[in-house]
């Protein structure tokens, strides 16, 4: 039996990857990702335009999240490579966020997504409105 390398051996793994399996591993990535807090999250990290930004900062710049589903937000992105932490101590500690390498090829995505969003909202809620109508008259 011939040894493969590690880099071999990811090579092959990737080529068997199909999201649309129910065991597939990329399905809980895509899970992730497709949350709407790391949309969010994301995009604001991406739009301070290369420069890290503080916990209480992404907190203002996203109303609606707790601080609860920031942090946990935070630190499964930071589990994945998205995101950087940087602590500073001083009183108070100060936290600092900043996009990964990898996190950045992501944002261009997330980021298209939620512009999406905010072009097309008042058409897709035309959509909804005529479709609850036409169900609420055949009910």
């Amino acid at each position: 039996m011939a040894a493969s390398t590690a880099a071999a051996r990811r090579t092959e793994a990737r080529a068997g990857y199909d999201a649309f399996l129910k065991e597939c591993p990329t399905g809980q990535l895509l899970a992730r990702i497709s949350d709407k807090w790391v949309g969010l999250i994301v995009s604001a990290l991406a739009q301070a335009d290369d420069r890290s930004l503080r916990y209480s900062d992404l907190g203002r710049k996203i109303p609606g999240v707790s601080q609860k589903m920031l942090t946990q937000t935070l630190r499964s992105l930071e589990r994945d490579g998205l995101v950087s932490r940087t602590v500073t101590p001083t009183v108070p500690v100060r936290v600092d966020y900043r996009l990964t390498d990898l996190g950045s090829s992501l944002s261009c995505l997330l980021s298209s997504v939620k512009l999406w969003a905010e072009n097309h909202f008042d058409e897709v809620s035309a959509h909804r409105d005529t479709y609850d109508q036409a169900a609420a008259t055949s009910a």
